[in-house]
């Protein structure tokens, strides 16, 4: 049971326990149980094999720690399945839309006995939901215009969520004695945001070997299929996975098939074919003999074209470049030498000052910026003028005492609905990194909402945009907006834009960050982190930018601090 699983339970817990009316105070109980647990470096499975007294972590007490207990030594949650046997789990994907939450997901369910989305959406459609007290025919289009997405994000997760299963099945099946070589392919290998359907490609010298051990793998929840040399399995978090055994002597055509995607594919099949040859998941032929197939790397030679990163595999443009060997070197994770964008207990964080400086300096980073929240975020303790410079001061004590790394004073402040700034211009002013950010009033017209990125743009104090549409990737959609003119504007005005790093943001997405590249604006990859294990989503972003095609030279915080600061204004 790993400590993501057992943050997620607990996350789950607390969701049924809103739709059935809890106490507030034991529902935030188990989800800042579940923001700690996220955060540990440590496995809780290995705390308890050591003895740890599990009380003395942040937030977590006598009953929490027994759960965890609980759940560790046998892999469930007694609680837990009786509060899911309460409360059926489509109400759980009900609760999750925009303008629904808890109470409304719960008053559907006892009212209207909607247990899941398509009940959801024909009930809308037939105007019954508006009908319900504290509905209204806005809540029911807000419903209807938002449904779609959740239903199709329910079918896919985190590419963050995916990571950790598919990495534990890779080592796993590497590690056995008929295995040569492993991987992941499909959407997983070309990172993107979320995946559905996964893919892994084995070449071995016993099919049934490398079966039989996924087939018991622990993550494994049920064998659909098998067959010879494939075999269709249902991982834990409900995503489903294809195993394919191949030839060693098509490893390469298999990976460059499956990895897709469909589109990249095409435009490969057809480069084939005017070259009198055919281009498949075994090989590359000509007529029945192979020219190629045990390598990506020689499908790509003999098709004209320098390797292609998986990243990449969208046909956008991708092929033009590798025609001319002009490909950008992507972007990695060892080139970030800044974080700057990440939040303290001084307001919706859970590591102090200190913790957050330390953390920092021990992933590598050279430089770093403090950015609580502004005060128009109320739930998160935004601070005020007074707080802030308070709040400064603290850095500024704490940073002098840590050397090797330059820590920034900064402000994450929100853009208000009337395309005012949260924070006076004075106060800005003292600021050594302001991030301007849309929280509020996502749903405001396209020209208000331009209104108010236009003010933040031309703000002499405002650094950067941070995540610029502000989207939660299956749950909101960004706000509306003319992003080509916004980037002109931040091109015009020296402002920076941010890919924030948390895996439900990811905003810009790729096709806007590589947009911001080609008009020379320096992005910045930041975590948002709000505790220290938050500043490990730094690679999402980095996956995020090499999608977007960017190199290090593209991205601000890769820069030396003697460079970056240079871009402070």
């Amino acid at each position: 049971m790993k400590n993501e699983q057992i943050a997620a339970s607990f996350d789950e817990l607390a969701d049924l326990l809103e739709v059935q009316g809890a106490n507030p105070f034991r529902i935030r109980a188990y989800r800042n149980a579940s923001r700690t647990i996220e955060s540990l470096t440590d496995s809780l499975e290995s705390m308890l094999e050591s003895e740890t007294d599990l009380t003395e972590l942040q937030g977590i007490g006598k009953d929490l720690a027994g759960k965890i207990k609980e759940l560790v030594e046998t892999g469930t949650l007694e609680k837990l399945e009786e509060l899911k046997s309460e409360v059926p789990p489509g109400v759980l994907d009900i609760m999750r839309l925009p303008g629904v939450g808890p109470k409304k997901a719960a008053l559907l369910f006892k009212e209207l006995n909607i247990t899941g989305l398509p009940e959801l959406k024909a009930a809308a459609e037939a105007g019954e939901i508006q009908k319900l007290k504290g509905f209204g025919k806005k809540t029911e289009e807000s419903i209807l215009s938002n449904i779609d997405q959740a239903a199709q994000a329910k079918e896919r997760e985190f590419y963050a969520t995916a990571e950790p299963l598919v990495e534990e099945i890779v080592d796993a099946l590497s590690e056995l004695s008929s295995t040569k070589q492993v991987s992941p392919a499909g959407s997983f290998r070309r990172r993107k945001e979320t995946v559905g359907d996964l893919d892994i490609l084995v070449t071995s010298d016993d099919a049934e070997q490398v079966m039989d051990a996924l087939a018991s793998h622990e993550l494994v929840q049920e064998v659909l299929q098998r067959g010879d040399t494939k075999q269709r399995v249902r991982l834990i978090k409900g995503l489903e996975m294809d195993l394919r055994v191949v030839p060693e002597e098509s490893y390469g055509a298999a990976m460059q098939y499956f990895t897709g995607s469909k589109e990249h594919n095409i435009v490969m099949r057809k480069r084939a074919q005017k070259r009198d040859l055919e281009l498949n998941e075994y090989g590359l032929f000509s007529g029945k003999k192979s020219i190629a197939g045990k390598t990506e790397e020689e499908i790509y030679q003999a098709l004209d074209l320098a390797w292609i990163p998986p990243e990449l595999r969208e046909d956008r443009g991708e092929f033009e470049l590798a025609e001319k060997d002009q490909l950008p070197e992507l972007i990695t994770l060892e080139d970030i030498r800044g974080d700057l964008h990440m939040h303290t207990t001084a307001t919706d964080g859970t590591a102090s000052i200190q913790e957050m400086i330390e953390a920092a300096k021990e992933r590598g980073r050279k430089y770093m910026a403090i950015t609580d929240h502004s005060k128009r975020v109320t739930m998160a303790n935004g601070l005020d003028a007074d707080r802030l410079r308070d709040h400064w001061r603290d850095i500024r004590k704490v940073a002098e005492k840590i050397k090797g790394i330059h820590v920034l004073c900064g402000i994450e402040c929100d853009i208000l609905e009337d395309a005012s700034l949260d924070l006076p211009d004075e106060v800005l002013e003292e600021a050594d990194w302001v991030i301007a950010v849309l929280h509020y009033g996502l749903k405001q017209d396209k020209a208000q909402i331009h209104k108010r990125l236009m003010t933040a743009i031309k703000n002499p104090h405002v650094d950067i945009i941070g995540h610029p549409t502000g989207r939660l990737i299956g749950k909101r959609p960004g706000a509306e907006m003319d992003i080509s003119e916004i980037l002109k504007a931040a091109a015009d005005h020296e402002v920076m834009m941010e890919i924030n790093a948390h895996p439900s943001r990811l905003d810009l997405n790729s096709l806007h960050a590589a947009a911001a590249k080609e008009l020379g604006i320096p992005i910045v990859i930041s975590t948002d982190a709000h505790s220290t294990g938050g500043m490990d989503v730094m690679r999402y972003g980095v996956f995020q930018a090499r999608r977007a095609g960017l190199s290090a030279k593209d991205v601000a915080n890769c820069r030396t601090w003697a460079q970056f600061k240079k871009l402070l204004k």
